[in-house]
């Protein structure tokens, strides 16, 4: 079951990344039929975020209360047809309304996503499993340009929305079909003794006062500030690369779909390596598992700032898109250790608890980054935006440098 879980959690998240990143492949098409400013293109592009963001609140705990059997399969269900929608959209507020909804419903992916390894999986082993689950989300962004680009090209804009919408509804039935919560498996003595006892810690029922509880923990407050900046940078590059790439570098179409999945894959390579990495940490150095999650993060974090800066500046296409690619790789691993962190942090009861409101952080972050960005754009350059992130990116560093020093207390 392990190895079917991450499988599905793999294809679910590539489904979750397409979808969200679609209005951001066909965002030059849509705005010219719709006739969107960049200001309203960036409102657009951060309608998901924000009710994805506010969702994070109840569903950590609805995940730990229920499971994410049922969490995660009902949200496929709802944002595929959400993203569905957003092909029969009439006008601009049908679109939020789209847009919000796909929000909602994509919620519980990463929360039951960190409380699945958590289940399945021993506190000393959770890297790999992690990095692998988070892959998906540079998987999907970079397979977005590459097939949703020439979807665009023989199909408008709408019937992309619409098949990638049913593509979710096919894995929905997948999901419910295959996957069961180790307590439904009939676990023989070896392999509950694998788990350790933090199996059955986790069935313990979460209540409010335990879910609020976490907000006394500076180590909550670090991860919901450090996520955010992670997520706005991460989310600068998600919501307007292809934008920008046609925009400010002036690239044609059909080489943006390109030039925007090369980041991506590099993404992709840089989940699996943190994972595995914060693995050998914990095993070679005999760190803790806090530290041996958070200390990659950190240094994830200020690359990223770091190469956003030569990504803005300089003039050269090839070497601006090639910094690019690092800051995703970095951004990407900086993710996976972060929810890798979550698990070394949390009360075994309450990972995707502590996973949600870490999203919120993020998200709030990556709720702003399309409107600030957009806006920025509009009245100066891309230049400006670009630096923005970069600074936002390296105080999130220093939050989670400061404030995320050891695991909670269980009770």
């Amino acid at each position: 079951m392990q190895i079917t879980s991450l499988c599905l959690l793999v294809v679910a998240g590539v489904i979750n990344y397409m979808d969200r990143g679609t209005l951001a492949v066909a965002n030059h098409r849509i705005a010219e039929d719709m006739g969107l400013s960049l200001g309203e293109m960036g409102l657009l592009l951060s309608a998901f975020s924000w009710s994805y963001a506010l969702a994070q609140l109840p569903v950590g705990a609805m995940v730990d209360r229920f499971g994410p059997r049922r969490l995660l399969g009902y949200g496929l269900v709802f944002w595929s047809l959400a993203q569905a929608a957003g092909g029969l959209v009439t006008s601009f507020a049908q679109f939020v309304l789209s847009r919000i909804g796909l929000g909602v419903g994509e919620a519980p992916q990463f929360p039951s996503a960190a409380r699945v390894v958590s289940n399945w999986f021993p506190v000393s082993k959770r890297g790999v499993p992690t990095g692998i689950f988070n892959s998906a989300s540079p998987l999907g962004t970079a397979i977005a340009p590459l097939l949703l680009t020439q979807l665009l090209i023989v199909l408008d804009w709408r019937w992309v929305f619409i098949i990638t919408g049913a593509a979710g509804l096919v894995m929905a039935c997948l999901w419910f079909m295959l996957y069961k919560d180790p307590a439904n498996m009939g676990l023989s003595a070896e392999e509950k003794a694998y788990l350790t006892s933090e199996a059955e810690e986790a069935q313990q029922k979460v209540t409010l006062g335990d879910w609020g509880k976490l907000f006394s923990y500076r180590a909550t407050w670090g991860m919901i500030i450090g996520y955010f900046g992670n997520v706005y940078l991460n989310w600068v590059y998600l919501s307007w690369l292809p934008a920008y790439l046609v925009n400010e570098r002036h690239m044609s179409l059909s080489r943006t779909g390109f030039m925007a999945s090369v980041p991506f894959f590099c993404g992709f390579i840089g989940c699996l390596v943190a994972g595995w990495l914060s693995d050998k940490i914990i095993k070679r150095t005999e760190a803790s598992p806090v530290r041996g999650r958070r200390v990659p993060v950190v240094i994830a974090m200020l690359g990223m700032a770091a190469f956003t800066v030569p990504a803005a500046l300089v003039q050269d296409n090839n070497i601006a898109v090639f910094c690019i690619s690092v800051v995703i790789f970095l951004t990407n691993a900086a993710s996976a250790c972060s929810w890798a962190l979550v698990t070394a942090v949390a009360p075994k009861n309450r990972v995707a608890s502590l996973g949600s409101l870490q999203n919120f952080g993020g998200f709030l972050g990556g709720s702003l980054a399309p409107i600030a960005t957009g806006f920025i754009a509009q009245y100066s350059s891309f230049v400006p935006a670009l630096l923005t992130g970069a600074a936002i990116a390296f105080l999130g560093a220093a939050s989670y440098f400061l404030l995320v020093r050891e695991p909670m207390e269980q009770a």
